[in-house]
């Protein structure tokens, strides 16, 4: 049994991932912020904001073996409207979160011997939209921390990023709550339909696991194509 940490596991594709690895029998440690997560067996939930003293965890396991970090926020407007602090509250959660857990539990992967690290970042990156500036470069710096760590950290600890383009999560309902809206994400998607959580989910556990044990320094693309047909 292995142990897994997943921050952000309560909704979206990090409740997916949850499941997946509560299934298989794996050892799993779960954070949530706002939403409650139905209680799951085997499952160790905690209460935790990203802002939040990480004194909160200290309870984990000496080994971890695998670290999803999944929170985000999709906040889109005309680069001319966007003020600084946007900026800096984006990279606070979507950046330094992530900086902070994976530096504060870098004993605990190394002790595994054969860890991994998965984080996410957004078709948008590579694409590249409008209105798009604030998440693309939070996101953009994660592709750059994924690649920069990867490289530090090998052989001991692999490093990888999922970027999945518009997913059916509480965090893009906003972009699928109409007809209109969910008909033109799928026109604009080759394979025509939009993107399931459990897909993206999928993805993310198999570069947890060992079958994956070539695999670091990735951004793998989860996306129904669009960043290279669309």
């Amino acid at each position: 049994m292995k142990n897994y940490v997943v921050i952000g596991g309560s909704s979206g594709i990090g409740k997916e991932i949850v499941l997946d690895l509560n299934r298989e029998g794996e050892s799993v440690y779960a954070t949530y912020n706002n939403v409650k997560p139905d209680e799951k067996s085997g499952v160790h939930y905690y209460h935790f904001n990203v802002k939040d003293n990480l004194d909160v965890l200290d309870d984990l396991p000496d080994v971890i073996d695998g670290l999803v970090y999944c929170p985000g926020s999709i906040n889109l407007k005309p680069f001319s409207r966007t003020k600084d602090e946007e900026f800096v509250e984006d990279f606070e959660l979507q950046v330094l979160g992530a900086v902070r857990l994976i530096r504060s539990f870098l004993p605990k992967l190394k002790k595994s011997g054969n860890s991994s690290i998965v984080l996410f970042s957004t078709i948008a990156v590579q694409k590249g939209y409008g209105f798009h500036s604030i998440v693309s470069s939070s996101k953009g710096a994660i592709e750059g921390l994924v690649r920069s760590l990867a490289a530090e950290l090998a052989p001991a600890i692999r490093v990888n990023a999922i970027a999945p383009s518009l997913t059916k999560t509480g965090l893009a309902e906003r972009f699928l709550n109409s007809e209109k809206k969910l008909e033109a994400q799928i026109l604009a998607n080759p394979m025509k339909k939009i993107g399931e959580p459990k897909s993206v989910a999928k993805a993310a556990c198999f570069l947890l696991k060992e079958e994956s044990n070539w695999i670091t320094g990735q951004i793998i693309h989860i996306d129904g194509g669009q960043s290279v047909l669309g």
